[in-house]
């Protein structure tokens, strides 16, 4: 994943979002935060925005405690370089904490480790 940003959907600006700060709003229960990225073919990561890879978003949102609310299937089409999602949490920190990977690098990189091959989520 490059190129991360957040992402601004209009649906926050009405009920039932609050903004808390920038780029985090509170529904019901949860808080949330959209992103945008490119993957990476690469690093074995989806072509298009149709098909997100689950690597190394699965990693992510173990790290993060975070899960999808929304995946935006209107944006995330066919031919589409820029994924959108929307992540939540019902904990206001996890989400500060994934809003840190915007502007980074994120990816799968194996690591060799007493003779062991490992797969390890990497930001930078």
């Amino acid at each position: 994943m490059k190129n991360i940003e957040n992402y601004f959907h209009t649906k926050y600006n009405q009920e039932p979002y609050t903004q808390i700060e920038d780029g985090i709003y509170k529904i019901e229960d949860s808080y949330v935060t959209s992103l945008s990225f490119q993957q990476e073919p690469e690093y074995e990561e989806g072509l298009d925005a149709s098909e997100i890879s689950q690597y190394p978003l699965e990693d992510l949102l173990d790290k993060y405690l975070c899960y999808i609310s929304d995946f935006y299937e209107d944006l995330n089409l066919e031919g589409n370089q820029t994924c959108y999602l929307e992540f939540a949490a019902p904990n206001i920190e996890a989400i500060r904490d994934i809003r840190e990977i915007i502007g980074k690098h994120v990816y799968i990189a194996t690591v060799e480790e007493d003779g062991q091959l490992y797969d390890t989520l990497k930001i930078e």
